[in-house]
């Protein structure tokens, strides 16, 4: 059964170590997101962006798989659903869909907006017992056409929003969403001790933009407080590497190397390998 993630995360935050959001796509990532959260004991975030959902049928389609796959694969460690980077009209869709966790992102909004949206999002997920993630000081780099410049969030106006109550908070401290550029200068450590001192350190933040942050500045920012991160890019990544190797192989015309079921294998286990590898990277195997 899927639950809210805010067990998970308060769990985190006292042992010191962080959960991982995967974000899903198909049948495959969530398989192999589930499988990897299973074989390793670890509690796991299944992260859906607005764009993910529509491509995999709406979100409806995406709770129901998600729960038979937990059914019939029967997945035992906490699992949690999440809507990344939503959108306000998004964020009461998927609680009304059967989602478990929510993240409304107001931070496009102005500070005044942004806190009133989200004390009504709060609202009606608290009333069904989802978690719910609001952000501070726009991540870097897109994100399903949001685009962010890697903005350093104001520790002031995270106390704002977490004193609305939220069950974790995403702060911008210079990391960005997708592949790094070779002039990025790294997280401002600083303002993440600062946004910890000012919200307080029960408050579990999160950081998106896992991807290519450097392992000893992910060790760093847990030790500062951070108890979520979000991976999607990498998987991406070595999905699409693997499924091109197979097919650069001349694999798939070979036999019935065209069954999609051989076609998407390698890329499914190159998933599966890059989450195990995170998981133990954010201290979360054996935590289940």
């Amino acid at each position: 059964m899927l639950v809210s993630a805010k067990e998970m995360l308060t769990k985190a935050k006292e042992g010191k170590y962080a959960v991982g959001q995967f974000n899903i796509n198909n049948l495959e990532w969530t398989k192999a997101v589930l499988l990897t959260a299973q074989e390793n004991n670890s509690p796991v975030i299944l992260g859906v962006s607005e764009g993910a959902g529509k491509y995999m049928g709406g979100y409806h389609a995406v709770v129901g798989m998600v729960n038979g796959l937990m059914e019939d694969l029967k997945i035992t460690v906490p699992v949690s659903l999440h809507l990344d980077h939503g959108s306000y009209e998004g964020a009461f869709k998927v609680i009304e869909a059967g989602f478990s966790s929510v993240m409304f992102d107001g931070s496009h909004y102005g500070i005044d907006e942004n806190i009133e949206k989200t004390k009504e999002v709060i609202k009606a997920a608290y009333e069904k017992g989802l978690s719910v993630e609001a952000e501070v000081g726009a991540i870097g780099g897109e994100e399903d056409g949001v685009v962010g410049g890697g903005e350093v969030a104001d520790p002031a106006e995270c106390k704002k929003i977490a004193d609305l109550g939220v069950t974790m908070l995403a702060a911008g401290i210079g990391n960005i969403h997708g592949v790094y550029p070779a002039n990025w200068t790294g997280l401002r450590f600083d303002v993440l001790a600062d946004i910890e001192k000012t919200v307080g350190t029960s408050m579990p933040l999160v950081l998106h933009g896992g991807t290519g942050i450097p392992d000893d500045m992910i060790a760093k920012a847990i030790t500062l407080g951070v108890a979520k991160i979000n991976v999607n890019t990498e998987c991406q990544l070595v999905f699409a590497e693997a499924t091109r190797k197979y097919i650069e192989d001349g694999k798939d015309k070979s036999g019935k190397g065209f069954d999609p079921r051989k076609l998407l294998a390698p890329g499914y286990e190159a998933i599966k390998a890059k989450v195990k590898e995170k998981m133990v990277l954010f201290g979360s195997v054996n935590r289940a």
